[in-house]
């Protein structure tokens, strides 16, 4: 089975377009290197990029102070259940997936 590929497009400013080609050249990547990049890290929640994220999120007012807690809350108990049980990734989320029916209000 192969993966089908899809294209993802969006609008912008086109001199916020123009500066993020002058980066991209001098940091010698193309539009899809760096978006593959940023998707995997927000995926696979680097912690570099998901401190980027909140910040801004808290910034933009995107999300509460509150909630950004709650999820950094969250994401330090999947690593020590993680660590604690040697799960899987997928196994995780199952367990918070079953802790939040049964607790909605976390």
């Amino acid at each position: 089975m192969t993966d089908k590929k899809t294209k993802i497009m969006f609008t912008t400013l086109e001199r916020t377009k123009a500066e993020f080609k002058i980066r991209l050249q001098y940091d010698n990547l193309t539009q899809v290197k760096f978006f593959n990049a940023i998707m995997d890290g927000y995926i696979n929640k680097d912690p570099n990029l998901m401190t980027y994220l909140n910040g801004f999120k808290k910034e933009k007012s995107i999300q509460s102070a509150e909630q950004v807690k709650k999820i950094e809350k969250n994401i330090k108990e999947a690593k020590k259940v993680k660590n604690l049980f040697s799960l899987e990734d997928d196994e995780v989320e199952n367990i918070f997936d079953i802790l939040e029916k049964e607790h909605p209000d976390l």
